[in-house]
């Protein structure tokens, strides 16, 4: 890690290259960890969002300028999907590597055992949750998980879920309600919530729990893992229509990707 980066506070020391306005981290998944580590044993414990950016979410932020701001005001975007790796580096200023939100995930936990972190877990169904759950205190014995709570839940119980959260008090909060809502939710009560650390993590309980498989490493090597999903998940069609979209958007606009939007 940079040798300049004594405390969270200097947030725009964090290296990135802009995509479409986006500041992605150029870290790869060594020192985002350690950075993140920084963050959550800050005595000021302020909340911090973490949003793993993907072609997905970049396209829906150029189409919403609601999820422009969203994705804009999070204290960290990293480099999850593939895309957006490829993206960095044809327009020249490549990041390090992918920083899958899943790994990521648990690289926290792993850290997390050393500090004895507290971790809540919001999202999926009522049975996903709990599975997560059981099988991440198996993984992690070192890292105590103060709560969860399945996804189903809608506006007129957010002051309810955040309560619980709240009294949960961890250190680390991870979200799974589709990147559609999670990240705006996330952004919308940080400051409730509280949480040092906040991110959203999309299917992974889904994995964690044994419900899916993630990709097999030959497709995770190939970069390939959104093929897999494609393959396995076939209903995902018409939102991996986003893929070619920004991969064609940012050929064709490759001279203006990094500019200011």
């Amino acid at each position: 890690m940079d040798k300049g980066i004594d405390t969270v506070n200097q947030f725009e020391q964090v290296p990135t290259v802009s995509i479409y306005g986006l500041q992605v981290c150029k870290w790869g998944m060594e020192d985002t960890v350690k950075y993140l580590t920084q963050v959550i044993e800050s005595e000021e414990h302020r909340p911090f969002q973490v949003i793993t950016a993907n072609p997905i979410m970049v396209m829906k932020a150029l189409e919403e300028p609601d999820y422009m701001r969203v994705m804009k005001n999070a204290e960290l975007l990293v480099p999850d999907g593939t895309g957006v790796v490829w993206a960095a580096s044809k327009v020249g200023t490549p990041v390090q590597e992918r920083v899958a939100g899943f790994d990521l995930l648990h690289e926290l936990m792993r850290v997390g055992e050393n500090y004895h972190w507290k971790v809540f877990l919001l999202g999926s169904t009522p049975e996903v949750i709990q599975a997560a759950a059981e099988r991440l205190h198996l993984q992690y014995p070192g890292v105590e998980i103060t709560g969860y709570r399945d996804g189903y839940f809608k506006s007129d119980q957010d002051a309810e879920v955040i309560a619980q959260i709240r009294e949960a008090a961890p250190d680390m909060l991870f979200v799974a309600r589709g990147a559609d809502t999670q990240e705006p939710w996330i952004a919308q009560h940080k400051k409730e919530l509280g949480v040092p650390l906040m991110m959203g993590v999309g299917g992974s309980f889904d994995v964690i729990s044994g419900k899916t498989k993630r990709a097999p490493k030959l497709f995770q090597k190939l970069r390939a893992e959104w093929l897999y999903r494609l393959l396995t998940q076939p209903t995902r069609a018409a939102r991996m229509l986003a893929l070619p979209k920004f991969a064609l958007k940012v050929l064709r606009d490759k001279e203006n990707v990094t500019k200011p939007r």
